[in-house]
């Protein structure tokens, strides 16, 4: 299933294709220079952010690649594909770049280098973002009767919903940091690395963009209705507001009580 599966994207969107397996080679060599290397940035390994990037893009781009088959070959899909691979390679350059120096990637205002860098990445990825907002557009005014209507809809809503959260981004930027009621760094959850102690913006940024999967696999594999899918959408986005607001109330997702906190008696 996954060979054909590979075989079949290969044939949709080569230059995504190739372009996840090398951002996939990209985040096994980041988990390898993990063990290898104690450089630390923010207290975590510095190698640990770039390994999350490689992989989240990898997806990403053979998501949007099996996506962009349905819609043939149009100029605006050939021309999204190499935004996608330029801006997406760029960001991963100045992420695994700036680790290897022990440096912050984003939010860093320690030199007018690390400024500069931060800046261009996100004009990357607005207009990336952009790009996928307009794909998203192409695919609603898009027939598309090979597909289940569920499935074609779940698809144009899975976009919608990572434009969106793609953009929740910039409330990141705006902070100059993820975390509400505490600074960046500190206990976090295993691997995701989202604060116990404090709220967390990524937490929403990840679960609305992850709808560009999630949706089009529960259409599919549920068989859901038009009507179905779209209350799963509603029900799916709420869940990332939700999340989004207790973030800004500056409550964690998992909440890890200190033990000096527990232990202490009550006045």
């Amino acid at each position: 299933m996954v060979s054909q599966f590979l075989a079949t994207l290969a044939l949709r969107n080569a230059p995504l294709y190739y372009f996840g397996w090398a951002c996939l080679a990209g985040a096994l060599g980041c988990a390898l220079l993990t063990q290898l290397s104690r450089t630390q940035v923010m207290g975590v390994n510095a190698w640990v952010k770039p390994l999350k990037f490689f992989g989240s893009i990898a997806l990403f781009a053979w998501t949007m690649g099996w996506y962009l088959g349905y819609l043939g070959p149009r100029p605006a899909v050939a021309v999204y594909t190499w935004v996608v691979v330029g801006a997406l390679a760029f960001e991963l350059l100045c992420i695994a770049g700036q680790a290897a120096r022990g440096q912050r990637s984003h939010f860093n205002v320690s030199s007018s280098f690390g400024v500069g860098l931060s800046v261009a990445m996100g004009v990357a990825i607005v207009v990336m973002t952009l790009w996928t907002a307009y794909i998203g557009l192409v695919f609603g005014r898009a027939p598309l009767p090979g597909l289940p209507p569920a499935y074609a809809w779940a698809i144009r809503l899975g976009i919608g919903l990572f434009v969106v959260f793609a953009f929740q981004g910039g409330l990141i930027v705006s902070r100059q940091g993820h975390t509400v009621g505490g600074p960046d760094g500190g206990p976090g959850l295993p691997v995701l690395g989202w604060s116990t102690r404090h709220g967390d913006l990524r937490v929403a940024h990840f679960i609305g963009m992850h709808a560009l999967q999630v949706l089009p696999l529960l259409a599919w594999y549920g068989r859901f209705s038009v009507p179905a899918t779209g209350l799963v959408a509603l029900l799916y986005g709420g869940l990332a507001v939700a999340v989004l607001v207790r973030a800004l109330q500056g409550r964690a997702l998992v909440q890890r009580v200190r033990v000096a906190d527990s232990a202490r008696p009550a006045a």
